[in-house]
């Protein structure tokens, strides 16, 4: 019986989610009415609980714990929470991008729960936590319009940060990463991320004279090497290639991209020949199978999970996820294919791309240049974040050793990318606002043009 129940609820789970990601696509029709898609976006809610009550259903079948009961209904009430404060809070929020945070973090939990139960737990006090601070972002957001001009403070923060990291940071699989403070363990990179994409969209968005340019370069190469000094090369690609972009964007010069393009491989072949922990992975990604008792163990574990899985998946419990080493960080896609298939696997690709276009589209429709940048440049933090972990576990790319958004165990990466989704929501409800205004002004100025125009064709 009770696997029958875990085979039903692991097709129905893939149902829903298939649902829900075609939702999220549905609503950027054009002709789409309001009602309808209010409609979409209330279905996908109700999408995101059902998915949740179906896998701590089968969670506590197979554990028999009734403290899961309990920890499934903390959850709900996170997520009730979220998507409560978000409406009446800010009634200009997008409910689609607070459905994906939802989503993703539920999914989070669910494959977190089921590797790890120690994990899952402090993952959801941490993204309680988040909550509280990113709900107060999009007011900083819209009164703090200074802070555009506060770029030398979050460069010298950033680089003070990864400076002490680099010094004093803890060693972890080769690279130093984190800090310890007060027994926490810190990633401080994870938050400098966000300042860094602040400070290029501080001091470009006026100015992108050439001695403007080397600037921010100079500062930015500054972090890039920082990062690789402490051997955190995935960060360091993920704030080379955010800085190319923003910087081919607010210059529109194809010279800065394709030179700063050719510098970042002409750095990918020395770190190659300088670090021994580089030649690994590359040994790892090219043939994994010759040195599968050594460097390409993890990889091969990770292609043996995703082929086991198939399309449905093996169904929660009945995989064996955790003979892949760092799972709950680096590989949790690899679990999450062989548990819940490869169907919702590619769901959930689907909706990180659905997160990274409405970033982009958030960033193409703010008329504020400052606010745009920023858009842009936490789009590009998010999306080739999310690249270089399935890339890494799917072998399309060595593995690089970052988290995948909301999904993977760590504090430090869930906090910041909360923070990172209260801000483009923040960016979100600025532009509905102005919107608003624009619509409000065409509306007066009409209105007094008739007014004019019929005391002009009155009798006298």
């Amino acid at each position: 019986m009770a696997n029958l129940i875990i085979e039903t609820a692991k097709y129905l789970m893939l149902f829903l989610f298939a649902y829900y990601t075609c939702g999220s696509f549905a609503v950027y029709k054009k002709n789409i009415s309001p009602k309808k898609r209010e409609q979409i976006l209330n279905r996908q809610c109700a999408a995101i609980y059902l998915i949740h009550l179906l896998a701590y259903s089968v969670i506590y079948l197979v554990t028999d714990d009734i403290g899961m009961v309990l920890f499934y209904f903390v959850q709900v009430m996170l997520f009730t929470v979220i998507q409560t404060c978000y409406v009446f809070l800010y009634g200009n929020s997008s409910r689609l991008l607070t459905n994906h945070l939802c989503m993703l973090l539920a999914v989070g939990f669910i494959i977190l729960t089921r590797l790890n139960l120690q994990q899952a737990i402090k993952q959801v006090v941490i993204a309680a936590v988040s909550v509280l601070f990113s709900l107060l972002v999009p007011v900083l957001i819209k009164r703090v319009g200074f802070i555009r001009r506060l770029y030398w403070l979050f460069a010298a923060l950033g680089i003070i940060g990864l400076l002490v990291v680099a010094v004093l940071g803890s060693a972890t699989y080769g690279a130093k990463i984190s800090l310890s403070i007060a027994g926490i363990s810190v990633q401080p990179s994870e938050f400098i991320k966000i300042a860094f994409v602040f400070f290029v969209a501080g001091i470009l968005h006026t100015d992108t004279s050439f001695p403007r340019v080397c600037a921010a370069t100079a500062v930015a190469a500054v972090h890039i090497l920082l990062l690789v000094l402490s051997k955190d090369l995935g960060a360091a690609l993920i704030f080379f290639i955010t800085y190319l972009v923003m910087l081919y964007v607010a210059t529109g010069k194809l010279f800065y991209f394709i030179g700063g393009f050719l510098a970042g491989a002409a750095a990918s072949v020395a770190a190659y020949r300088l670090f021994a922990h580089v030649r690994v992975r590359v040994l790892a990604w090219s043939a994994p199978l010759t040195v599968i008792d050594n460097e390409g163990y993890q990889i091969c574990q990770s292609l043996f999970a995703i082929g086991t899985g198939g399309w449905f998946g093996m169904g929660l419990y009945q995989g064996s996820p955790n003979k892949i080493p760092v799972v709950t960080q680096d590989f949790i896609f690899s679990a999450i294919s062989e548990e819940l298939g490869g169907g919702f696997a590619l769901c959930l690709i689907m909706v990180c791309i659905s997160c990274f276009l409405m970033f982009l589209n958030i960033a193409m429709q703010m008329k504020d240049r400052f606010y745009k940048l920023t858009a842009l440049g936490l789009g590009t933090v998010y999306g080739f974040q999310v690249i270089l972990t399935i890339g890494g576990v799917i072998k399309l790319i060595p593995s690089t050793g970052v988290t995948l958004p909301l999904i993977s165990y760590g504090g430090s990466s869930c906090f910041s990318s909360m923070i990172l989704f209260a801000i483009i929501q923040g960016l979100y409800i600025l532009r509905q606002e102005g919107e608003a205004n624009d619509k409000k002004r065409i509306r007066t100025k009409t209105k007094k043009r008739k007014q004019e125009n019929g005391r002009r064709t009155s009798p006298q």
